[in-house]
């Protein structure tokens, strides 16, 4: 496992394995339905709220977390230890990890639910050295690939340092000192999101291609 992100092979912002192979499908009336288990490791309380922040989805997407009823494929929610998620689809029941302690907060659903849709951290996004520095002599020993830039499907969209899938100014900093570091402002707020950006919400739409009038209409008051 690489930080949040659990890797069964050697492949590592959408992730480059949207393009083929990766994706969740859409049905024929449009929706992309994403069955789901929910460990009964959880209490009542916080049950509640992974099923608000998988909900949350359908509020602005065209992706329906359903509950598991029958399907080869599906999203297994468990508490192990951490939070972490395969990027996309990966066949039979593959684990989102939403720890008991530290993980079941909204921003953080998301995140790892965005990472089980296909998309990659904000800042290993393909053209992130145009918009933060990445000082790896901060950086853990053995958690530099966290870091690594990967050749990502940005889907025109432009980087985003308000998006829940951006790590904060001291992700595995070894010594208090910044690992992350926006440019040419470094006094640009990155990693407080508290949920899904625009930008995040656009991203999924486009990357899965969701009809406009199968989304919720905004309310007129």
């Amino acid at each position: 496992m690489s930080g949040d992100i659990a890797i069964p092979s050697g492949l590592q912002n959408a992730d480059p394995c949207t393009k083929n192979r990766c994706l969740w499908p859409k049905a024929s009336d449009g929706f992309v339905y994403v069955p789901y288990k929910i460990s009964r490791q959880y209490s009542t309380r916080q049950r509640n709220i992974i099923i608000i922040g998988l909900r949350s989805f359908g509020e602005s997407t065209c992706i329906r977390f359903t509950p598991l009823n029958g399907q080869e494929d599906f999203v297994d929610i468990q508490s192990r230890s951490g939070c972490y998620s395969f990027i996309g689809r990966r066949g039979r029941g593959q684990v989102v990890s939403l720890s008991r302690q530290g993980c079941i907060f909204q921003h953080i659903i998301q995140h790892e639910l965005l990472h089980a849709l296909g998309f990659n951290h904000e800042q290993t996004r393909s053209d992130r050295d145009q918009h933060v520095r990445i000082l790896l002599e901060n950086v853990i020993p053995g958690m530099e690939s966290n870091f690594q830039r990967i050749r990502t499907r940005n889907l025109g969209t432009p980087y985003d340092y308000n998006s829940v899938m951006h790590y904060g100014r001291f992700a595995f900093s070894r010594n208090r000192q910044p690992t992350i570091v926006p440019i040419p402002d470094e006094d640009v707020a990155i990693g407080r999101a508290d949920k899904m950006s625009q930008i995040d919400i656009r991203r999924v739409n486009l990357l899965y291609g969701c009809n406009e009038y199968l989304l919720p209409k905004p309310a007129i008051n």
